[in-house]
């Protein structure tokens, strides 16, 4: 899930949600930006039962893309406006199978990637380093983009999808029309995540420092589907999901390196791994925060139980058209998955601003 820095202030409502969910499952301009909150109650099944739907997408297909052999989904007529979809941790593409069906719908070409260390995407070569840090799989998708010959598509993203949708549009803004971000701006650096945050708001980040130790990485190994479910349920509190909606994600984390990615990635932010230097020069453009130009909707859904930054905290960093809607009926962090309706729906929009 998201990393939140210092500077960016953790919502008390939210905080004091997360709590309550730990506790039972552990024992219209501001800056001179538009920011439409968007109050779209979704009735949606999803959120209050278990009539979520249980399709799969259609065939998973592979391409050699960088360092990696990509596992993605692909919908939607081949001529249509490319979107590319990123899911987060731990969840995979699944997320999206619901909106992009809208999408296809819609006339999209709808694309969605296995990240590194999910479902079908592996490394090329064994002596790669299983570093999950988030240059690195930034760069993964702009070769993944080069390899299916896509100059230019729609990104979104929640998560560490939203992350690196960010990344995407501040450093490559011409591989990118338009953006939706599930928690808004999501770039990072080890030299902020350095400064402590308020006992409360570490209290969030439990699994961050599980991780950091051996034992930690023993357990998510040991007990992986376990720890994801757990993760599923604290983040997004309301969202009653099926069994078998978690079982068919659950696939994706029996990829060899998932474990690895994993840890390496909140280990990263922690400073305790210190990455590749083939991505320094990129780290060090991302340390300062770049803005973001390209048509942007942000998202946040009204239950998210996972740590996030305040929209207020992160809304001068859009400079381009942008908007921000907060869904409401009890949504978490996964928002593509319990709201497919509205994140379809901010795509379409997105893509005419």
């Amino acid at each position: 899930m998201n990393t939140t820095s210092a500077a960016d202030p953790i919502n008390r409502d939210r905080r004091r949600l997360f709590g309550i969910a730990a506790a039972t499952f552990a024992a219209t301009h501001l800056g001179g930006i538009a920011i439409a909150d968007a109050q779209e109650d979704q009735k949606r099944p999803a959120a209050g039962g278990h009539s979520q739907s249980q399709r799969s997408f259609r065939a998973i297909r592979q391409i050699k893309a960088g360092l990696l052999n990509v596992g993605y989904a692909e919908e939607g007529p081949d001529d249509g406006p490319a979107v590319i979809l990123l899911h987060g941790w731990p969840y995979d593409i699944h997320s999206y199978v619901d909106a992009a069906s809208i999408l296809v719908e819609a006339g999209y070409r709808v694309v969605v990637p296995f990240l590194r260390g999910y479902g079908t995407t592996r490394f090329l070569s064994d002596e790669a380093v299983r570093n999950g840090q988030q240059a690195a799989i930034a760069a993964d998708i702009i070769a993944f983009m080069d390899a299916l010959g896509i100059q230019k598509a729609t990104i979104g993203g929640y998560d560490w999808g939203a992350r690196t949708a960010n990344i995407i549009a501040a450093i490559w803004p011409d591989r990118c029309n338009a953006m939706v971000s599930v928690s808004g701006y999501l770039i990072g650096s080890q030299e902020a995540n350095r400064a402590p945050l308020p006992p409360q708001a570490e209290l969030q980040w439990w699994y961050q420092y599980y991780f950091a130790t051996a034992r930690g990485r023993e357990g998510y190994s040991k007990y992986t589907d376990d720890f994801a479910k757990l993760i599923w349920r604290l983040a997004s509190p309301h969202w009653n999901f099926a069994e078998e909606t978690f079982v068919r994600s659950a696939k994706s984390f029996q990829n060899p390196d998932h474990v690895a990615i994993v840890i390496d990635n909140y280990r990263w932010r922690l400073g305790l791994s210190e990455g590749e230097r083939r991505y320094d020069e990129l780290e060090n453009v991302l340390a300062k925060a770049p803005v973001i130009h390209v048509p942007t909707i942000t998202m946040e859904g009204d239950a998210n139980g996972a740590p996030h930054p305040d929209p207020t905290a992160y809304a001068k960093k859009f400079t381009g058209k942008y908007e921000h809607r907060l869904i409401t009926g009890g949504v978490g962090h996964n928002l593509p998955q319990e709201a497919p309706e509205a994140f379809a729906k901010a795509v379409i929009d997105v893509d005419r601003f």
